[in-house]
């Protein structure tokens, strides 16, 4: 580790997701492995009134666009709202899938009502009738919209939603491009943005959320770039990409349909099945094949080809339940600029005593210390062989040994993502480790 790292002083505890509340009232609470794996269902629906009187209309949102695949459902996207933290911040989320395939995740948008009485929105969702209602219940003008990443996932909202808010402020991460073809912002419908700057102190929001910005153009065809934000009021870090916690049971906007469809023994299962004859058979409803259907999505979503799809438990519980870094992006874009990664970890752990990290995917809010976050990234000391470690306190010693498992990917699993960074390093649309020797 860096010598900037600063370890919590708090004492070691397992990593946990923080309590929830429903929009009728009721809590739930969940403590993560590995010490406990005890977990109640994330209370995460409106009220059942409100739920009843839901149209499919209120959800109706039309996208057909992405490549190289669209972004699904193309028709209808539920929207939660949970309140994160009482009467300061509230996360919406709604079902996300890859194109026609039966791969599903959810996809987070953030809410902090400021000290002006303002909302401050970062990383938007598609503006639904539904999910407009659920915002405006809140009761407080829009003043900021915040697109925290060049990610497409996450700018194709920005347009539209900020149609939804005319008087609100678009301000969108340094560096913004795509691909196959780099097209300016107006052509997603977003106008008058500003650049979120590195350690700007004067944003108006600057006394109540800091931010800090990635910006690697080292990677491949363009550059990684994420800005990370620290609410002081409530020590929250939020984050788009950078780590995830996979949850043991699937969020609430994944509906049963996709989650069946994901338990069914198509292709795709029998491809990585390791080889084991695939049982054709129609998938009935129940928790057992849902919670199959959730392992596989995870899976195919962190290793693109996991080994075994067949039988995904082992692989599963080795992934889940512990604050990681997605293997996707360790491997195509971290490892690729481990200095830049680590200088920007090591300033956020420095610099802010958060509590409870949000990311834009998978589970939040989830409650953490500094070092169960440096741990997440120890697989940086890999790349960085010259690179001084600091002393390392008691709770960072107890969140590395808890991260050597954080740090640990099946081998099997990763075989065909290391596939894919040696073909895209070998045709150069990504490049090779800047430092270090090991892969």
């Amino acid at each position: 580790m860096a010598a900037a790292a600063v370890a919590s002083s708090s004492t070691p505890r397992p990593l946990r997701l923080a309590p929830h509340r429903t929009l009728g009232g009721a809590t739930g609470h969940v403590n993560a492995p590995p010490l406990r794996h005890r977990r109640q269902r994330l209370a995460v629906s409106a009220s059942a009134g409100a739920e009843a009187e839901t149209s499919g209309s209120e959800r109706f949102y039309f996208n057909f666009t992405g490549f190289p695949f669209p972004l699904g459902p193309f028709l209808n996207r539920r929207t939660i709202r949970t309140e994160a933290v009482k009467g300061s911040i509230w996360l919406f989320e709604q079902e996300q899938a890859l194109g026609f395939s039966s791969v599903s995740t959810n996809t987070r948008m953030t809410v902090i009502k400021l000290r002006s009485g303002g909302l401050w929105v970062h990383a938007p969702i598609a503006p639904t009738k539904e999910c407009i209602q659920l915002l405006k219940e809140l009761d407080a003008p829009v003043e900021h919209i915040v697109l925290p990443t060049f990610a497409y996932e996450h700018k194709i909202f920005v347009g539209p939603f900020s149609r939804k808010f005319p008087k609100a402020q678009i301000w969108v991460a340094p560096r913004q491009w795509s691909w196959p073809v780099n097209l300016p912002l107006e052509f997603f419908g977003i106008f008058r943005a500003k650049p979120l700057n590195d350690e700007d102190d004067a944003t108006p929001w600057a006394s109540e959320i800091e931010q800090k910005v990635l910006s690697s153009p080292e990677v491949g065809i363009g550059p990684y770039v994420e800005v990370a934000f620290y609410h002081k009021p409530s020590k929250t870090l939020l984050v788009t990409d950078a780590v995830i916690f996979v949850p043991r049971q699937p969020p609430e906007c994944i509906s049963k349909e996709s989650l069946l469809a994901s338990a069914k023994n198509g292709l795709a299962v029998k491809i990585l099945s390791k080889g084991k004859e695939v049982p054709d058979e129609p998938v009935v409803d129940n928790k057992l094949n849902r919670q199959k259907g959730w392992e596989r999505m995870v899976l195919q979503i962190l290793f693109l080809g996991p080994s075994n799809l067949l039988e995904p438990n082992a692989s599963f519980a080795q992934m889940s339940q512990k604050l990681i870094v997605s293997p996707i992006v360790k491997t195509l874009v971290f490892s690729k600029v481990p200095e830049k990664v680590r200088d920007w970890v090591d300033r956020i752990a420095a610099d802010w005593q958060f509590r409870r990290i949000i990311p834009c995917h998978f589970a939040a809010p989830i409650n953490v210390s500094r070092s169960d976050f440096l741990a997440a990234f120890a697989f940086l000391d890999e790349f960085l062989p010259d690179r001084p470690a600091p002393a390392p306190g008691l709770s960072l010693l107890f969140a590395s040994f808890m991260g050597k498992a954080a740090s640990y990917f099946p081998p099997d699993d990763m075989k065909t993502l290391s596939s894919l960074d040696e073909f895209l390093v070998s045709v150069g649309a990504v490049k090779k480790t800047v430092s270090g020797r090991k892969r």
